[in-house]
């Protein structure tokens, strides 16, 4: 989803600033402008991915160990530990959109174990809807205190990739999508918990030649 172009001129100042590493700190100088920020963040996403991608493509790793509380935290770590003091921490305030930081562990658990159990059942529920499903469930519960978005979309790339054990060629999504329709999406899937509309309306792209379908 694209970055609004007023964001990245943005200075980060307050208590934003104060939620740096000092790792980062020395890294970006001051003043930090927040576009520089997200190439950071975006390089060390690009790492971990590239990471997670070989790990499932050369071990085969199950569905059902992505699908777990503890990947979850420990893909947020990994993704923002090293920029915020916030990494793989779970969020402690109340938020207007999430559940109430004393049901996240219980919440986050529940909702994994579900799609994990629907999964290796062959309950009726594609690769394709998987990943969306453990996209949009994750952020129901609104775990972080940010980065919730970046680590559920790559969540859904990484359990669509494992999910999809001798296909060809291997399909991810693309998340260039409208927003405003996407953000209605994910309110139905709070309503309904049922992911269908969403995934239909992500389209998704072969990884070898990115025809997008």
């Amino acid at each position: 989803m694209a970055l609004d172009p007023d964001y990245g001129e943005t200075l980060v100042e307050g208590e934003e600033a104060e939620a740096l590493t000092p790792a980062v700190r020395e890294i970006l100088g001051d003043p930090i402008r927040k576009a520089d920020l997200y190439d950071l963040e975006q390089q060390i996403q690009d790492d971990v991915a590239d990471e997670w991608w070989a790990n499932l493509l050369n071990w085969n790793i199950p569905v059902r160990e992505l699908l777990t509380d503890h990947f979850v935290r420990e893909l947020h770590r990994r993704l923002y530990a090293s920029i915020w003091t916030w990494g793989g921490r779970q969020r402690s305030l109340q938020t207007n959109i999430g559940v109430a930081p004393e049901s996240i562990a219980v919440e986050l658990r529940n909702a994994l174990d579900d799609l994990s159990y629907q999964w290796d059942r062959h309950a009726g529920i594609t690769a394709r809807s998987l990943g969306i499903a453990a996209h949009a469930a994750v952020v129901r519960v609104h775990p972080f205190v940010d980065g919730n978005g970046r680590v559920t979309r790559l969540l859904a790339d990484l359990v669509f990739l494992a999910a999809q054990t001798g296909w060809e060629p291997l399909l991810g999504y693309d998340w260039e999508v409208d927003r405003r329709t996407y953000i209605r999406l994910l309110g139905e899937y709070d309503r309904t918990r049922d992911p269908t509309a969403l995934a239909d309306f992500i389209p998704v792209i072969s990884l070898e030649d990115g025809t997008r379908s």
